[in-house]
């Protein structure tokens, strides 16, 4: 026997043994369509509209008591029809519509009555309400799936009627047509409609329910008794009724759904544990880059991703690409010819200082820490390229002889820069060696 031929033999056996007459395929897929669903999948995964058809019984009274214009009341058909749109597991909002007859009479002698009519008979002739419906329950912790569900409505609504009332002399009073004067006017006047009922899943399409709803209606005049607005009437119905689902039946209906049982469906999902564990691999893998991105083995302060001189002794002082700088040879200003103020010159579209430059700046810079003082520091260009760029480069050229200065320890406040671009050659920029000579600094005393 394979472990197909055990696997269906262990469902046949279990269907015994309990009882349940479903079939294992219906199962099998009551089961997949539910756990397609997602927690927050949106509203489009299930089926959400449902109609229904219901019928019971009409009676002027409400099971929480009142105030009543007859004594005796009877028990007559009602019957309507409900569309549904569910927009959460445990919120709904239904259009629900009612017609029937009501009527109740006064036995004669009986203290307490209302009024002294004998009877009286209303065509009910529509009830049409909007109300909200809230499943109570929903969310259930120990059940999957519910096939037992309780609700609660409230909502608002307008009915038209007309009461036809016998009188104690025995005259009939119809009150049709009385509202406009037309023969077949009716009444017409707003309800509150509160109700609450028990639901019970037939199948994955069908429901059975049962419920009660008290009408609360805005006026005195239902029964044909009006006491001038110091009392309202009221009308109960209770029904039972068929509602069926509408839409794809490869989706679950969502006054079913239990978010509960979706959170754990998703949670032992193997596709979503794979997914998981694939994201922490690519989370590792990244954290082990940045890792090697950030390896400076021989402390220098620059990764070795980007050091071009590994194995730099410690403490040396090194440039962006890990590699040591040049140390300047001290200036003797007793014997030395350099007096702080020559060109500074560069190389060709670049800003960056060269190694000779080093003793001319550290000569004006012992030279402002000492006396103190300011300095002008103008930057040049030679001809090549735009205006506008070579000023920008000639400003960068003074920038960068600025920062020497201050990195030496001169005050900020002492150097003034001005990028000049091409202006004041001091040789032609035709030549080759004359551009040369025009790619400088030069710095005064201000």
């Amino acid at each position: 026997m394979n472990y197909s031929t055990l696997k269906k033999s262990l469902a046949v056996s279990l269907v015994a043994l309990t009882g349940v007459t479903t079939l294992a395929s219906a199962q099998d897929s009551t089961m997949v369509s539910s756990s397609s669903a997602k927690t927050f999948g949106g509203r489009s995964q299930f089926r959400t509209w449902s109609i229904g058809v219901h019928g019971g019984v009409l009676a002027p009274v409400v099971v929480i008591g009142g105030s009543n214009d007859y004594t005796n009341w009877d028990v007559n058909l009602g019957y309507g029809i409900n569309i549904r749109k569910q927009f959460a597991p445990s919120f709904a909002l239904e259009l629900n519509g009612v017609r029937g007859k009501v009527s109740g009479s006064n036995e004669a002698g009986v203290a307490g009555a209302g009024s002294s009519n004998r009877s009286f008979e209303t065509e009910l002739q529509y009830a049409a309400d909007l109300r909200g419906v809230v499943n109570v329950g929903t969310i259930d912790f120990l059940r999957r799936e519910n096939s037992v569900g309780f609700f609660v409505t409230a909502g608002y609504g307008l009915m038209a009627y007309a009461p036809k009332v016998v009188n104690a002399a025995g005259t009939t009073i119809d009150w049709k047509g009385r509202a406009q004067g037309g023969e077949k006017d009716y009444v017409k006047e707003a309800y509150i409609p509160v109700g609450a009922g028990i639901k019970f899943k037939v199948s994955e399409r069908v429901n059975f329910n049962l419920g009660y709803t008290m009408n609360f209606i805005d006026g005195d005049n239902f029964d044909g008794v009006y006491a001038k607005g110091t009392t309202k009437d009221k009308v109960s119905y209770g029904y039972a009724g068929l509602e069926f689902s509408l839409g794809s039946s490869s989706k679950p209906s969502l006054e079913w759904a239990n978010p509960v049982a979706m959170m754990y469906d998703e949670l032992k999902d193997p596709t979503l544990r794979q997914e998981v564990e694939a994201l922490k691999n690519r989370v590792s893998n990244v954290e082990r880059a940045v890792e090697d991105l950030k390896k400076d083995s021989d402390g220098d302060g620059v990764a070795d991703q980007f050091d071009k001189c590994p194995g730099t002794p410690a403490g040396t002082a090194v440039d962006g690409s890990g590699c040591p700088l040049p140390k300047s040879a001290p200036v003797d200003s007793a014997s030395s010819d350099v007096t702080g103020f020559e060109n500074i010159q560069f190389d060709f579209n670049s800003s960056v200082l060269k190694t000779e430059s080093y003793p001319t700046l550290d000569k004006l810079s012992s030279s402002l820490r000492e006396n103190g003082g300011k300095v002008t520091v103008k930057g040049y260009a030679s001809s090549e390229g735009t205006a506008a760029y070579n000023m920008k480069l000639s400003k960068d050229r003074a920038n960068s002889v600025k920062t020497y200065l201050v990195n030496s320890g001169v005050n900020g406040s002492q150097v003034v820069t001005r990028g000049l671009g091409e202006a004041n050659p001091v040789a032609s920029n035709d030549t080759e060696e004359g551009r040369i000579q025009n790619r400088r600094v030069e710095t005064s005393r201000n």
